[in-house]
């Protein structure tokens, strides 16, 4: 009883309670403006710098050679540039398939599109999502490297577009941006059916769904898929009879600020870190899991429908859009922030906390629940590398790399 009556106390003065994390309260303007989502960045941060040097034996990262991400429009226009002629380094280096393999990667770039869609049912809704995207992200970064680009993959805040996510530098098309919005042509919006239980998400239209025709991407292609692309209008989805053939297309997006206020903003992602106990937890609410929520996205979700379009709308393609880099690497800071914050019972080796779920998509079919000796395996891109040296950030075995 006197818990109930400290709920309705708390929110009648404007408290966010913090069920997980109890030691972190904060106003309700502190939760919406993000100023509660930076500070828990802060501790965390703080957090991971005082484990510096206490990492697993043969560890690499150091306090002089760890890496820094940072939020897109905190970097130098110079920095911008470097990084947008890096992506398209990338899209220009041939694929590592063999030839004939997979007929629509004409490019690196395009071998993780193939190797996302491969893998899609494996690495969603599954133990290994977190980690698997946290290995994806970082090579996509290495590869952005050898091409002259000397920063860190940047992440997207979701939170700082919600009102008007075509003026975000992100979106806006200018030559520092990674492209426009696509065309604007009347349309639907999105009927989603969700199977656990039965029901359907609806997204009004957005503001594009057309080619992107501005910015650096403004003449971007699209190859592969789709597989499951949604329909305007209809709880059908679109695919190809061969996704990973040569399906030659232009990049679309249909811009929406009503998903991002309601599934990707500040409250979203601040309730996220602070109000799951557990991994099991975590992962479900950021995935919108219909086995924990119903009708619900998550923030991953929100963030791939406010791009939306072709592939940003579709799992299996999604990479194809360059913001998805970014997106991740965001969905990786949450991660991040919500490991560090209580960092002994969410390691690796905290049995209770580090990894939870089967290899496949909702455990269908059933499959073995996964552990951190369990590897991560991004096909032709990479070797495999183990859960367990996945986890830390700063394990150096191969990671090391924090967030600001």
């Amino acid at each position: 009883m006197w818990l109930r009556l400290l709920v309705v106390v708390a929110l009648l003065c404007g408290l966010a309670l913090a069920t997980a994390d109890a030691g972190y309260a904060y106003s309700q303007a502190e939760v919406k403006s993000g100023k509660a989502l930076s500070s828990l960045s802060q501790k965390a941060y703080s957090n991971v710098m005082s484990r510096m040097g206490q990492q697993a034996k043969g560890s690499t990262c150091t306090a002089k050679n760890i890496r820094i991400r940072k939020e897109w429009r905190t970097l130098a226009s110079q920095d911008k540039k470097s990084f947008i002629d890096a992506v398209k380094c990338v899209r220009a280096k041939p694929s590592l398939y063999p030839a004939g393999a997979v007929p629509g990667s004409k490019s690196l770039y395009d071998d993780f599109i193939a190797v996302h869609l491969n893998q899609t049912l494996f690495i969603h809704l599954t133990g290994t999502f977190l980690t698997w995207h946290r290995y994806y992200i970082w090579w996509y970064e290495k590869q952005l490297n050898t091409c002259g680009y000397s920063g860190t993959l940047p992440y997207w805040e979701w939170g700082l577009d919600v009102n008007k996510v075509e003026a975000s530098p992100i979106f806006d098309g200018s030559p520092l941006s990674l492209g426009g919005n696509g065309k604007f042509i009347p349309h639907a919006g999105l009927m989603m059916p969700q199977p656990i239980p039965p029901t359907v998400i609806s997204i009004p239209p957005g503001t594009g769904s057309g080619c992107v025709t501005t910015g650096p991407f403004g003449a971007l292609t699209m190859r592969l898929g789709p597989v499951a692309m949604p329909n305007y209008g209809s709880t059908n989805s679109t695919s190809v009879a061969d996704p990973l053939g040569d399906n030659l297309r232009c990049l679309k997006r249909d811009l929406n600020s009503f998903v991002a206020a309601r599934y990707s903003s500040f409250r979203n992602s601040t309730s996220l870190v602070l109000e799951s106990a557990d991994v099991e937890r975590f992962q479900a609410v950021m995935q919108g899991d219909p086995r924990y929520v119903t009708g619900e996205l998550g923030v991953h979700g929100g963030g791939h429908f406010t791009i939306g379009g072709d592939p940003g709308s579709d799992p299996f393609i999604s990479p194809g859009d360059p913001v998805f880099y970014l997106h991740h690497s965001q969905v990786d800071r949450l991660y991040w922030i919500w490991q560090n914050l209580d960092w002994t019972n969410r390691q690796a080796y905290s049995p209770l906390f580090n990894v939870f779920g089967t290899s496949t998509f909702l455990s269908f079919p059933p499959t073995t629940n996964v552990t951190v000796d369990d590897n991560i395996d991004l096909g032709v891109l990479t070797t495999p590398v183990a859960i367990k040296n996945l986890m830390d950030t700063i394990g150096g075995l191969p990671l090391c790399y924090v967030y600001l």
